[in-house]
């Protein structure tokens, strides 16, 4: 009886390594965070301050992902190793907007939700580059930004673009410089919304 849960065991032992419960998960998680903010406290009231939505940004598939691209060429595309966003970058990025429009224009933003029925602006667009650009050795954040004024026929187009340089390509460079050039366009729109 021995013999045969040893021969059992030996059989079983092959296939211990091909097991696997996921991929092993990176050290941290790579976040945006917002150079503007509002105040703890601070009541704003969409009666009497403009409000505007600000919808989660278009982007291509490369984009969608937790990982962060590097423009290896103009028509190769890698990852950072080791380097994971806690959430696609779009809503990431979307959010860091969000608190930049109301730290810098005073604004109400709401969700689509809250917008039903009233006369909101309404910020959309496509998220065109979001990674790091390797000839370059620089962060890129591009956006294509729609910006539709409440009680205004036409919508307005405007492309937002951020580098900033990186020392290496690597994990622990991209967070930080992402979230650089990110806050760079942000505030770029909250002066362009703002006004």
């Amino acid at each position: 009886m021995n013999r045969a849960a040893l021969l059992i065991c030996a059989a079983t032992l092959p296939l211990a390594g091909c097991v696997s419960f996921g991929a092993k998960p990176p050290k941290s998680l790579l976040v945006l965070t917002s150079d503007a903010v509002v105040p703890v406290g601070q009541v704003r009231d969409s009666a009497t301050a403009r409000a505007i939505v600000v919808d989660v940004p278009g982007s291509a598939a490369a984009l969608a992902t937790a990982r962060v691209p590097v423009e290896v060429t103009p028509t190769t595309l890698a990852y950072v190793k080791d380097a994971q966003w806690s959430e696609p970058p779009a809503r990431l990025f979307a959010r860091l907007v969000s608190d930049t429009l109301a730290a810098r224009t005073g604004r109400v933003v709401i969700t689509p939700v809250q917008a039903v029925g009233g006369a909101n602006d309404q910020l959309g667009g496509t998220l065109r580059r979001f990674g790091l650009d390797a000839t370059g050795r620089q962060a890129v954040v591009a956006y294509d930004a729609t910006l539709s004024r409440a009680g205004q026929s036409g919508t307005e187009t405007r492309r937002f673009e951020a580098q900033v340089p990186v020392a290496a390509i690597d994990a622990e460079s991209a967070g930080p410089a992402l979230n650089q050039a990110a806050n760079q366009v942000a505030t770029q729109i909250a002066d362009w919304v703002g006004r």
